[in-house]
């Protein structure tokens, strides 16, 4: 059968700087098997280049055709909708270089959209000259709504957090297409070659990598290695088709079925094989 995977990376991979353990394995696998994935990231900051160096450094061995990230998203968004258009942008290397890339012209006056992503340079410099050209008609755009994000240190504000101020001061609406986006979802489902079915989303967080999953009907996995924890699960009114402490749980209970992923019902039965309980014996 055919199948494969989305994947969240910080809190599934690695916490800050740091693998979690069987991370490696898993990717090395899936690989190895030529099972189709995809690593689905929040993160703007980063190219997909950079991405691929920093996972590298931590023993995965990925290419960038592996990497989608909101901030090419966003880009690939826009420029549907208004091809070579403007942007004034709040963000760092990964949403410029996607907006570049998708022919777009970043500009510090008259934008037709004002941009925001993850990063440190956001300031209130920045923010009075994006509530002038928001309210002189320029659009927001925000790459994702997630209000903070996990570092070695801790939470810091995230660009939900960010877009909120641009919101509350200009009483307008921030668009945006990272996760729980269907357009994000569906962009990266596509780029595997699956159907909705054959997909599923691996994540930590309910409230984008789960719902997403959910909401678009694919199968969905929360690994409890980065911000959900079991005790939490009870408050969201939809859930996962799988829990695991981690990935390399998955990678186990994928190994115990001859990697047929067990959301699917029972692994098939070869030839000369039967089933006994939950126990494949010879028919010979």
């Amino acid at each position: 059968m055919k199948y494969g995977f989305l994947i969240d990376m910080d809190g599934v991979l690695y916490r800050g700087s740091q693998l979690i353990s069987g991370a490696d394995r898993f990717i090395e696998q899936l690989r190895l098997r030529e099972i189709p994935f995809r690593f689905l990231t929040n993160n703007s900051q980063r190219t997909r280049r950079d991405v691929v160096t920093k996972l590298q450094r931590m023993g995965i061995d990925v290419e960038e055709e592996h990497v989608f990230t909101c901030a090419m998203a966003t880009a690939r968004y826009l420029a549907e909708q208004k091809p070579n258009g403007t942007a004034f942008v709040i963000g760092e290397g990964g949403l410029l270089t996607a907006l570049h890339n998708h022919g777009y012209s970043v500009v510090d006056h008259d934008p037709d959209y004002v941009v925001v992503g993850e990063g440190r340079t956001f300031n209130l410099e920045l923010v009075e000259a994006a509530v002038r050209m928001i309210l002189g008609g320029a659009k927001l755009i925000a790459t994702n709504l997630d209000p903070n994000c996990p570092t070695h240190n801790g939470l810091r504000p995230g660009c939900g957090a960010m877009v909120a101020m641009l919101e509350t001061a200009t009483g307008v609406k921030a668009f945006s297409v990272g996760k729980p986006s269907p357009y994000m979802m569906r962009a990266a489902r596509k780029e595997l070659g699956l159907s909705t079915d054959e997909t599923t989303m691996i994540g930590d967080t309910m409230e984008t990598d789960i719902l997403g999953g959910v909401q678009l009907g694919m199968h969905a996995a929360l690994v409890l290695s980065g911000g959900t924890k079991r005790e939490d699960l009870h408050r969201f009114a939809y859930r996962p088709d799988l829990v695991v402490e981690s990935l390399a749980e998955m990678t186990a209970l994928l190994e115990e079925n001859d990697w047929h992923p067990p959301w699917y019902g029972p692994a098939p039965l070869k030839n000369g094989q039967r089933r006994v309980g939950r126990e494949l014996v010879s028919s010979y």
